[in-house]
């Protein structure tokens, strides 16, 4: 898609540089990421109002550290610098970065200097707290440069050249942590880059029909309905964009929540009039599944198997030309990450593998926004709100959350408890509150007593965790009467259980779903 105005960020392999990304969309301007290894010119050539050098976890002063093109610093462009951003800057010019005797690591008290459009009007600027992350400090400022300010321990912890429009903190504005950080940014973006706030989820969602229209023209489209807020997105943009010559194909693989087939369908084509195909293949997933305890060994079987389904419903519908699939942003950096691949924690159940198969032209609505800019097109679109806060489910379904080999006697144990845990979360206002919230079958049974009767059954964990992007998450603090009625209804109702337990365990070091 054409931005009239777009925010290059230069990725030089910080942990949060999604989160410049986000707070720049946030202030109403569109923003990209691309990795420092990027050539130049096709930086050069996407026209940038503005650049934004990330922070990273190199030293200027290592062999191999990432180098700042001197280029840059050639077009005129307003620049901020962040953190390693502002010490390449210092290296790549005159000025000198030295290497701090311990590491400065959280919080510290920053001090702003003199007059900058970056701190004007910004509140307390004389005793911000901010976040730093660094081991190097820009010790000589580069000729043409002055102090912004200053922290207890930093002498230059932020400087300008406002003649070519330069600017550097040391600190991290994009954190949470730091005090008026929404508002640093948006003194570079407006004050200093002269960038109009025109990117609106109203002005996305009616170009992207447009361009929609203009790539498929009188072709059809194919698309993996899941019943998730990102595939749902995808679906209605595309609705909107080419009618019923979109075909949804949702595959019931056996793995789903009590009654979410005909939740997820009967909304759609209600509400939106889709066109979706529901196909059964229960008896076929499980099956495959049949014996097997290893959890890669089972999101494998049920990504492979999705493929083969939905291949073959795809080449029953003639002349379709176009895969259409809910990719959002993220998973656009991830893939030309400078950091590289990350290590696999766990395969991921996609249809990464349906392209080269089915050799059919993508059609990717949403490969520009963030999860939660997704929800605010939902919004535009007129989804309600269960809809678009339906909480995370995971591709692989419920055979993830049943520890050991998947069965049907098992999956209705573990259907009836999560709907349990999904009626109290919502009945006592805490659904919106919690990122997640789900029940998890545990592969052992324990010893209880019910009435005068020994019994020896099944386990239920409760997984309910607080997390702003699942990177990472801590177990949420539920009022202990709500995991009392949660566990009691769960013993008392579902028949097979005899004890209830509650995961408190933080990602890192564990992962939010068990398997």
């Amino acid at each position: 898609m054409q931005h009239e105005e777009k925010v290059i960020i230069i990725d030089f392999g910080s942990q949060v540089t999604q989160l410049i990304a986000r707070r720049i969309r946030e202030a109403g301007v569109y923003s990209e990421i691309h990795p420092c290894t990027s050539d130049p010119a096709a930086i050069k050539a996407l026209n940038p109002k503005a650049l934004v050098l990330s922070g990273g976890p190199s030293s200027v002063h290592d062999v191999g550290a990432p180098p700042l093109p001197k280029e840059y610093l050639t077009w005129g462009l307003p620049i901020l610098g962040i953190c390693y951003g502002m010490q390449i800057l210092a290296h790549t010019l005159d000025g000198e970065v030295t290497r701090s005797q311990d590491r400065e690591y959280g919080r510290a008290e920053f001090e702003a200097v003199g007059a900058s459009p970056l701190f004007d009007g910004v509140p307390g600027k004389e005793n911000l707290t901010v976040w730093m992350s660094h081991g190097d400090h820009v010790g000589k400022l580069p000729t043409g440069f002055s102090r912004m300010g200053k922290t207890g321990s930093l002498e230059n912890a932020a400087m300008c050249d406002p003649v070519r429009k330069i600017y550097a903190v040391q600190f991290h504005p994009e954190v949470a942590h730091t005090d008026q950080g929404e508002r640093i940014l948006a003194n570079f973006l407006f004050k200093v880059a002269g960038c109009r706030p025109n990117w609106t989820m109203a002005s996305f969602v009616d170009s992207s029909i447009k361009i929609m229209s203009d790539q498929v023209g009188e072709g059809k489209v194919v698309l993996g309905l899941s019943g998730g807020i990102d595939s749902t997105v995808a679906a209605v943009l595309l609705h909107r964009a080419i009618g019923k010559r979109l075909y949804c194909i949702f595959v019931d693989n056996g793995l789903l929540r009590m009654g979410e087939r005909e939740e997820v369908i009967g909304f759609l084509e209600e509400h939106f009039e889709l066109n979706v195909k529901c196909v059964d293949a229960r008896r076929e997933f499980l099956d495959k599944l049949k014996g097997v305890e290893d959890p890669e060994q089972k999101r494998k079987i049920i990504g492979y198997t999705f493929i083969e389904v939905f291949d073959r419903e795809a080449k029953a519908i003639e002349g379709v030309e176009y895969l259409a699939q809910g990719t959002l942003y993220p998973d656009v950096i991830e893939s030309v990450s400078f950091k590289g691949p990350s290590a696999v924690i766990k395969s991921h159940h996609n249809v990464g593998g349906l392209p080269e198969k089915m050799n059919l032209k993508l059609v990717e609505p949403l490969r520009e926004l963030f999860k939660d800019e997704v929800r605010k097109v939902a919004y535009e679109l007129g989804m309600p709100e269960n809809i678009i806060w339906r909480q995370p489910f995971p591709g692989p379904g419920l055979a993830i959350r049943i520890l050991g080999e998947v069965t049907d006697a098992r999956l209705e144990i573990l259907r009836q408890a999560d709907r349990i845990v999904q009626h109290e979360l919502v009945a006592s206002d805490w659904y919106r509150k919690v990122w997640q919230g789900f029940a998890v079958l545990l592969p052992l049974k324990t010893v209880g007593v019910m009435g005068d009767d020994r019994t020896y059954e099944h386990v239920i964990a409760l997984r309910i965790v607080d997390s702003l992007d699942a990177m990472t998450a801590d177990w949420s603090r539920l009022p202990t009467e709500i995991l009392a009625r949660m566990s009691n209804r769960i013993i008392n109702e579902v028949k097979g259980v005899n004890r209830v337990v509650l995961d408190i365990s933080s990602k890192p070091p564990s992962t939010i779903e068990w398997e």
